[in-house]
């Protein structure tokens, strides 16, 4: 189904990740003067392209058209407070979409049962980029139309996979929530690796840098698997197989990665419970 943009949208939050919406949102046209911002405490930043745009900065819900899409993107731990005025801004024809980590499709709507429509998101860090990954998992309310919305909305940053069972979300956290740390621990890894072989550690840290960056590069415009890509860079007998076959190893990076995937999962079920 071919989406339609919100012609009234509320982001309430204009936090980073907030910002990092919005400006996806602009960028695929969506008109600036039907979108309103909800911060207690916006940045300059904020207020200035308000003020450019035209959007409107944290107006009663009574001097608003009734909203087609509500996107919450608060602190998780400011639920409880926020929901009243958050309540104000939903109508029956309103999609709500939440960002709030830990935040559950039925804590949600306990707290905003006006909320007929929810679905829960979860973004990822490079989404300030235009390149995160979100995971999207609908209530039984939302519509094909609206689900075509939501789509358009969290595809302005990145590429969007759809659940079918909200309880994957942990796992999602834990891999894709949670991965750009591992990602920039594995810089640091490498870099540090690299000053120890004997590199200045300035000159180790930057290779190491741009390795990274050029390989998810490659990865994003190849449609090769990763693991074809890994074997197109290792001839046989040479450096790049001597090192895979320490990181391959039993005790090497697949059961390590798997270990940090699984206790990311764990605290995250222990914060939605």
């Amino acid at each position: 189904m071919t989406a339609s943009l919100p012609q009234s949208l509320v982001l309430i939050g204009a936090g980073k990740m907030g910002g990092a919406m919005l400006e996806g949102w602009l960028r695929i046209g969506i008109d600036p003067k039907g979108i309103s911002l909800i911060d207690p405490k916006p940045s300059d930043e904020m207020v200035a392209l308000a003020n450019d745009k035209g959007m409107r900065l944290n107006p009663s819900a009574k001097d608003i058209p009734a909203a087609d899409v509500v996107v919450l993107a608060t602190k998780p731990q400011m639920l409880d407070t926020a929901a009243p005025a958050v309540q104000a801004f939903i109508h029956p024809r309103t999609l709500l979409i939440s960002i709030l980590a830990g935040k559950t499709l039925g804590d949600l709507s306990a707290r905003l049962p006006n909320a007929g429509a929810i679905i829960r998101a979860m973004p990822n860090l490079p989404a300030a980029v235009q390149r995160g990954a979100t995971a999207a998992a609908p209530g039984k309310g939302v519509s094909a139309a609206q689900r075509a919305t939501a789509d358009a909305l969290l595809g302005s940053i990145g590429k969007v996979e759809w659940l079918d069972d909200e309880g994957l979300i942990d796992a999602v956290t834990a891999v894709s929530g949670s991965g750009p740390a591992y990602v920039f621990h594995l810089v640091e890894c490498l870099a540090a690796a690299g000053k120890d072989a004997g590199l200045p550690a300035d000159v180790a840290e930057r290779l190491a840098r741009a390795t990274v960056e050029g390989a998810g590069e490659l990865l994003f415009q190849s449609p090769l698997p990763p693991g074809t890509l890994r074997q197109n860079v290792t001839s046989p007998g040479g450096t790049t197989a001597a090192a895979l076959e320490v990181l391959m190893a039993e005790d090497g990076m697949k059961p390590l990665m798997r270990k940090a995937v699984a206790a990311a999962k764990r605290r995250a079920g222990e914060l939605s419970g």
